[in-house]
């Protein structure tokens, strides 16, 4: 069994972000970087199902500069067998990522592809649904529980929805992404750093894959949100329904 993890590098969760003053991207200056915390649940996943089966091997895959293969790396010490990197220094659009990562299910040939279902930087929660449709396979979103069955052909997944726990069973290949509870990632250790570094790193040109990742959106200008209004204390129901209608101008 083979299942493909893509990973993607983001800003630290803790790190605070700060806007380029022409609100043309962010300072980078100073910001650490890690992985998508969706994809380490779904590199986390992974390794148990392979823990539980016995046997798998476990693909990360990156789209990125140079500077990715510090992720990749911390994915090989965490447990995957190989990485990859598809080296690209413009901004690229979910579809755009879609694309590449369709090439790179069709050479590798997974089980199935388990990845975060958004990332936090962007948060756009399109990348996943995007693949499973180019490639023509099923999806589920938002995966909270997951469990092989028929002989690793069928994976049965619990999925949270706004009325509840949704259960969904898809034929294998499919796309599948993870959600927060489906998890919790466990800790590089010194041994996984030491084994990562003797691990294979593959890098493979866009030219290679035969896809154009032309970019069909671009961001025009970021912003801070606003700061928020100063609260105000009321001494009755009567002056808060008053206030609220005020607010809300309903007359």
């Amino acid at each position: 069994m083979k299942i493909l993890v893509p990973l993607k590098r983001v800003p630290d969760p803790d790190t605070r972000i700060r806007v380029k003053p022409d609100g043309s991207g962010i300072e980078t200056d100073g910001v650490k970087f890690a992985v998508n915390p969706f994809d380490s649940i779904a590199l986390e996943e992974a390794l148990r199902l392979r823990e539980k089966t016995g046997a798998a091997e476990i693909v990360v895959v990156t789209i990125g500069g140079s500077e990715c293969a510090e992720q990749l790396r911390t994915g090989l010490a965490m447990g995957a067998d190989r990485a990859i990197l598809v080296p690209a220094d413009a901004a690229i659009d979910s579809l755009g990522i879609a694309k590449i990562l369709a090439a790179v299910y069709r050479k590798e040939s997974p089980n199935f592809v388990l990845m975060g279902k958004q990332a936090i930087d962007d948060d756009s929660n399109q990348a996943g649904q995007m693949l499973a449709a180019l490639l023509g396979v099923g999806q589920v979103t938002f995966v909270s529980k997951l469990e092989l069955t028929d002989g690793h052909a069928r994976a049965r997944c619990s999925r949270e929805t706004d009325a509840g726990i949704e259960t969904v069973t898809v034929a294998l290949p499919a796309v599948l992404t993870a959600d927060l509870r489906l998890n919790e990632p466990r800790y590089v250790s010194l041994p996984g750093i030491m084994k990562a570094k003797k691990k294979p790193l593959e890098e493979i040109p866009l030219a290679s894959l035969g896809v154009s990742a032309a970019s069909h959106t671009r961001v025009l200008k970021l912003e801070r949100p606003a700061g928020r209004k100063a609260g105000a204390r009321v001494k009755s129901v009567d002056e808060l329904i008053a206030k609220l209608r005020d607010e809300a101008k309903v007359l």
